[in-house]
């Protein structure tokens, strides 16, 4: 049996530390050998560190830690371009290169001067940053001048006949001239003075440096991102994911950022016991079998592959009748009932997706039935096959793969759930995890449709024959039955494993330095653990992040600047419960809340051609924006064609990703975005999803990576470099009052003894913030005419209008939260049972999907309970917050 536990070691010259030394502060091996030049993990981690630390990429070790295996070990050591390498810079073949791109990029170059300062800036800005960073530490030998007279200056110049010497007015112009020069250069080597500026201060011209972000994504070198990641398997807490985590750092240090910093958590995870898994037919002896559970090797030569095992499942080992359940629904188990089948000390067989498509909620369902255990398989048709075809190969899951995830109860508690509202510290206070409203309480166990083929079968003749609806595509199913409590085959479900309460996590960090107001950031998420290899989720997103951070590290060493301070997060984690994201800013929620601008997340990047997006509608204008800059050259269409020819709408935010905790608890406006391919058609949370499924099927030529990477560093740049945020709040005010109309209906669908007259204050609260933002915008039109009427002149009293302008835009979410209005405010705050969740316009949905958005997640909670008292209160205090945040917008 594999352990999951093992890190793939695809160089067998790596010593690969255990659990305890990978997640110790350094490991044993390394903590007698530190040399004067290293620095400490504690120091490391608790300071954020400047970038001149060495990134040695081919060395075991960095800094006291074991550094991570390399792809160009794999490669061949004659290829400069190998990941890891130092990036490709042959002075001045590169030079002429970049001079010779600029000339063709540079909107401007009509313009001729401003397009050759552009160019000499960044000439002198890439050298000079070169050059001291090589100096660094250095200092230049003190030079001895004379301190009186000249005639040594006069013995070592050359003698010039009389007629031609210049007289010193010409000498003095001549010196000034040189010294004018002198300080010219120096001010653009020292980003003081930038040559190329934009206005009002800008340092560049915001649409060269569009173009220029645009032109330096290099397809190959996310490639090579993607075969590193999905070299070994990472899942969260492991020493594969603290390897990842240790090679992306190096990769933030390599692209120039500003900051580094690494935090570490101590938070309840599980991991399978070798030997503790089982699912088998028991009784009668002549149907005895035994199912296999994990995949085949995906190798030639084999890897060690993740165990198939349900993440935050409970521990178990329960033996019952075997009943087939569906999607595992409540009105699949409502079915059953209706039908005299009794599922009360059951083991229950269900399949991935339908109507109830998050596997928690789907234990959930199981366990408020009285189901003793849980089996959730794959099934074809779920996964894309249809029945009378041939079996597919390659882009759908085989008959052995399984599908893997968490079943936390994330609607209900995110983040470590034996800490809900508080970061998991070594030393923070802990709930306990029996009757945690977090966690469910039966086994459960994933099994791939090759294992589930043979309970189906054994459960024909028993219960009830079922409808068409019920039945899914295996193969070879000879009738499709529910089972019965009194006749069918008893299974015995075993599901032994580690439960450690403060396993160490670790979230990584770099940092751009903004220019103006270094103190708000934009966030950019992505979470590097995964339950197997990763290839797509979320190794595409992280792939993509990295080269998204190069680009800027290239604008970076031309000495460009953004206004505010881009943030680079790689969570740890994030697949049990969104874990390391959620820890991160409950540790930092008052920063958070004060000052970040926006959250980005990708996630799963790619998977197929179809673009989508999830976020707060405050996106709308910005998201446009970068769309219209960018096509899909394989449709011959820009992206905002297609959007617009699709759903052409920016969705709400559930529970699927690490913009949770921003969204939801801290009120940071936050988007979510990738390209997607068939609904079901991947290889999701197997061994399966690997690199080469990635290059053949999701996305041959990596040609919706590289778009990915365009729209990603596109929409970090209308956030980070224009003078006026780009959030547009009359478009919120308009998706508000679509969904106030949509939340009637669907009260009016639900039906009870509801009073209409109970959503007029929502009502006029939209009407009212709808006014507010009109007027708030009407601002910028006045700036507009202020400093372009004036030849692009902003004195230092708009400059500080406009911060604070942009300021309130960003703190209109925060507005948004249910939150004490003082110290003496003794009363409950969130939503109600879920109170981590403060948000009320955002919120994962309690009631179905678990996965999917509730908008106004406080009146839907109560209504879905049919509770009309407390649904009229819900819909009186999200009409007086959303009133409140209206008026701060212009006070």
């Amino acid at each position: 049996m594999v352990d999951e536990k093992h890190l793939y070691d695809a160089h067998e010259h790596l010593p690969i530390p255990t659990y305890e030394e990978a997640t110790s502060s350094r490991p044993p091996s390394q903590q007698s050998r530190l040399g004067p030049q290293e620095v400490s993990d504690d120091a490391e981690r608790q300071g954020l560190l400047g970038n001149d630390l060495p990134v040695q990429s081919n060395s075991r070790r960095r800094n006291g830690y074991y550094h991570p295996p390399s792809v160009q070990s794999v490669r061949s050591s004659e290829d400069s371009s190998a990941l890891g390498s130092p990036v490709r810079e042959s002075e001045d073949l590169e030079l002429q290169r970049e001079m010779e791109e600029m000339d063709i990029l540079d909107p401007e170059s009509a313009e001729g001067g401003r397009a050759r300062r552009n160019r000499l800036r960044g000439r002198f800005s890439k050298r000079f940053y070169k050059i001291t960073n090589t100096l660094s530490g250095f200092h230049l030998p003190r030079i001895s001048w004379p301190s009186f007279g000249f005639g040594w200056l006069k013995s070592k110049l050359p003698t010039i006949p009389e007629e031609y010497r210049p007289g010193w007015a010409v000498l003095a112009r001549l010196a000034g001239l040189i010294l004018i020069i002198s300080l010219v250069y120096m001010l653009v080597v020292s980003e003081i003075m930038p040559v190329g500026a934009g206005r009002l201060g800008q340092q560049f011209n915001p649409e060269w440096v569009r173009q220029f972000a645009q032109s330096k994504i290099e397809t190959w070198r996310i490639q090579d991102n993607l075969r590193y990641i999905t070299s070994y398997d990472h899942v969260g807490g492991s020493e594969g994911s603290y390897y990842l985590g240790q090679w992306i750092e190096g990769k933030f240090k390599e692209s120039h950022m500003d900051k580094f910093a690494r935090e570490e958590f101590f938070v309840y995870m599980n991991y399978p016991k070798e030997g503790g898994r089982r699912v088998a037919i028991v009784d009668p002896p002549e149907l005895a079998w035994e199912a296999k559970l994990e995949e085949e090797s995906v190798f030639e030569p084999p890897k060690p592959q993740t165990a198939a095992f349900h993440g935050m499942s409970a521990s178990g080992n329960v033996t019952g009748p075997l009943i087939y359940a569906n999607y595992g629904s409540k009105q699949d188990f409502k079915r059953l009932w209706d039908s005299d089948v009794d599922v009360r000390g059951a083991v229950v067989l269900v399949r991935y997706y339908g109507t109830q498509s998050d596997r928690a909620m789907k234990v959930k369902n199981a366990q408020d039935a009285g189901v003793a255990g849980l089996l959730i398989y794959s099934d074809p048709a779920d996964d894309g096959f249809k029945k009378g075809e041939a079996w597919p190969d390659g882009r759908w899951r085989p008959d052995d793969g399984v599908q893997r995830g968490s079943v936390a109860l994330t609607s209900w508690i995110a983040g470590d759930p034996l800490t809900p509202g508080r970061a998991s510290t070594k030393d923070a206070e802990r709930m306990s995890k029996d009757k945690n409203p977090g966690l469910v309480t039966i086994p459960s166990l994933p099994l791939a449709w090759r294992d589930a083929q043979k309970l189906l079968q054994a459960l024909k003749g028993h219960g009830e024959e079922l409808p068409e609806e019920w039945v899914g595509g295996v193969p070879d199913v000879d009738g499709w039955y529910s089972g019965h409590p009194d006749t069918s085959p008893k299974v015995n479900l075993q599901n032994f494993q580690d439960e450690v309460e403060k396993q160490r996590i670790y979230n990584v960090f770099g940092a751009f330095e903004g220019l103006e107001d270094k103190g708000k950031k934009i966030i950019i998420g992505n979470h590097r653990d995964s339950w197997c290899f990763g290839a797509a989720d979320p190794g595409s997103g992280t792939a993509v992040l990295l080269e998204v951070a190069r680009i800027l590290g290239e604008l970076r060493a031309t000495g460009w600047r953004p206004l505010r301070t881009i943030e680079f997060a790689s969570w740890d984690a994030e697949e049990y419960n969104l874990i390391g994201s959620t820890e991160h800013v409950e540790a930092n929620m008052d920063d958070i809340r004060a000052n970040a601008l926006a959250y980005i997340n990708v996630d799963v990047g790619v998977t197929g051609e179809n673009l989508w997006a999830d976020g707060s509608p405050i996106f709308k204008h910005a998201w446009i924006r970068v769309l219209d800059r960018v096509a899909d050259p394989l449709q011959n269409k820009t992206l905002r064609e297609l959007w617009d020819g699709g759903n052409g709408k920016i969705g709400g935010l559930g529970a699927g990703s690490d913009y949770v905790a921003f969204q939801d608890m801290a009120g940071c406006s936050s988007i979510d975005f990738g390209f997607a391919g068939p609904e079901h058609g991947d290889m999701y949370h197997s061994c399966y999803e690997t690199f080469d499924w990635v290059s053949k099927y999701a996305d041959p030529g990596f040609t919706y990576h590289a778009l990915l990477a365009e729209v990603w560093v596109l929409l970090i740049l209308e956030l980070a470099q224009e003078l006026i945020v780009p959030f547009h709040l009359d478009d919120y005010a308009g998706a508000l009052a679509e969904e106030a109309q949509s939340l009637f209906d669907w009260t009016e669908k639900k039906g009870g003894n509801y009073d209409i007259e109970m959503f007029q204050p929502l009502y006029d609260a939209v009407a009212l913030f709808q006014q507010r933002a009109k007027e708030f915008h009407a601002w910028e039109e006045f700036w507009y005419g202020q400093v372009y009427g004036t030849g692009g002149f902003e004195g230092p009293s708009l400059t500080t209008q406009r911060i604070a302008h942009n300021a309130r835009m960003a703190n209109f979410e925060t507005n948004m939260l249910d939150l004490p209005k003082d110290g003496n405010d003794k009363e409950p705050h969130g939503i109600p049972g879920r109170d981590q969740y403060k948000h009320v316009i955002f919120g994962p949905d309690a009631s179905g999907s678990g996965y999917d958005a509730a908008i106004f997640p406080f009146v839907r909670d109560a209504i879905e309970a049919k509770d009309f008292d407390l649904a009229k209160k819900q819909l009186q205090k999200t009409a007086d917050i959303l009133n409140n945040a209206s008026d701060k917008l212009l006070h």
